[in-house]
């Protein structure tokens, strides 16, 4: 054991090199450049993403940056500060468990340099997708939606971005409230406990929440649609929007199992259920949310065929579809498979229950890297399959751009993820 014998133990391996606070800005720093290789690849592949979004036209498309290097400068400037920080803070505290803990400042430091770079109006570095961002994120962040023609679809990308994110803002919320806490500091071993037993939990449930009132609302235009026109249209009765919105909720189980087993390991408080008990009504929880999930993704949200009776069908490769825009098809099953893996492990990550344990930072970062990878994959095909429904429906003179992305196609497909 190196360092203060006293402090050792507060601090692990993995967190005297990389503390609470550097592993949530470093996700964050991730997302942007995730970000960035999305729009340059799609756009590659002949995807129109900002017109899917209804990202507002450039004054001078030919002469203006594109979209994909602008999000890319931005990167590199969140990339340069952070590595900065963290050379400094290396510099500092020689991994020393009491020098780790007193230099917390550096690492809010730079959290508080990161929000001030999206908020301040800086005319470089992606102005306008800044204020695009800051605007969508106001919108979402109390479950608010636009109409298919204001950018609703942008909006459900945000949102469900926001899910994957979900234990990283919780992790923020963690260092932000050891560092303001007496005698605190953001460097020790994460208190998730912090601020209550269950605030924590409750920070991890609000973007399943978001989304969840997002479907609602969705489910609610569809009956006010089909009461202003006297029945039942082509967009159906809105029960898609309801079994998107159950999705969601079946996360809210997985987090609660969770948190009581983590208050009834720590506490060892009486809530009238053992120890064994809560454990195997928290894994039929994380086995549905898990499948349930997954299903989704593959036949809602990249409308594959894998769980259709048209799987065989000779107009396509098995379990895919017709219009492809991804080169080879091995990389549609691939992803298919992968998804399914990771889903699995983000329903464990989501458990609050598993990170009192220090031997598990290490493993719980890997968790929400690894997520954050699978929602950048997931982006790639949720976005072709936007862009084919809407060139096939145009193609065919059937329901505009508009109606697509509120759902109003035939096939009863819903475009909610």
């Amino acid at each position: 054991m190196d360092g203060d014998p006293a402090v050792e133990p507060e601090l692990d391996s993995f967190s005297r090199t990389l503390p609470l606070p550097y592993r949530v800005a470093l996700l964050f720093v991730l997302g942007v450049w995730a970000w960035g290789v999305n729009l340059h690849y799609l756009a590659l592949a002949k995807i129109d993403v900002p017109t899917l979004i209804k990202y507002p036209h450039r004054a001078s498309p030919r002469t203006d940056i594109s979209h994909h290097r602008s999000t890319y400068r931005l990167a590199l400037l969140l990339t340069i500060f952070l590595s900065v920080s963290l050379f400094i803070f290396w510099a500092f505290s020689h991994r020393n468990p009491t020098l780790v803990i007193y230099y917390d400042f550096l690492p809010i430091s730079f959290l508080c340099l990161l929000f001030a770079i999206f908020v301040l109006p800086i005319r470089r570095f992606s102005q306008a997708g800044r204020v695009r961002f800051l605007a969508i994120l106001r919108r979402v962040s109390i479950g608010g939606i636009a109409q298919a023609q204001d950018g609703k679809f942008g909006d459900i990308l945000l949102a469900d971005v926001l899910t994957s994110y979900a234990k990283v803002i919780a992790d923020l919320f963690v260092s932000l409230c050891m560092f303001f806490e007496t005698n605190g500091s953001a460097t020790k071993r994460p208190d998730r406990g912090c601020g209550g037993q269950y605030l924590v939990p409750i920070i991890i449930a609000i973007p399943s929440i978001i989304r969840f009132r997002q479907c609602i609302i969705e489910y609610l235009r569809v009956r006010a649609s089909n009461k202003r026109a006297g029945g039942i249209g082509s967009h159906g009765w809105g029960g898609q929007h309801l079994a998107n919105a159950l999705k969601y909720s079946s996360a809210f189980p997985v987090i609660i199992f969770s948190a009581l087993q983590r208050n009834l390991s720590l506490d060892h408080d009486d809530i009238g259920l053992t120890e064994t008990a809560l454990y195997r009504c928290w894994l039929v929880a994380v086995f549905i949310n898990s499948f349930y999930s997954f299903y989704w993704d593959v036949a809602k949200d990249w409308d594959l065929s894998l769980f259709s009776a048209s799987r065989n069908s000779h107009m396509h490769a098995y379990g895919l579809r017709p219009r492809l825009y991804f080169p080879s098809k091995n990389f549609y099953y691939i992803v298919i498979a992968l998804d399914l893996l990771l889903r699995c492990t983000w329903s464990l990550k989501l458990s609050p229950h598993l990170d009192h344990f220090a031997d598990f930072e290490s493993g719980i970062f890997l968790m929400e890297l690894l997520e954050v990878v699978r929602r950048w994959i997931w982006i790639f095909f949720r976005v072709e399959t936007e862009w084919v429904r809407n060139t096939t429906q145009a193609a065919l003179g059937s329901p505009g751009q508009d109606d697509i992305l509120l759902g109003d196609y035939s096939s009863g497909r819903d475009d909610s993820d």
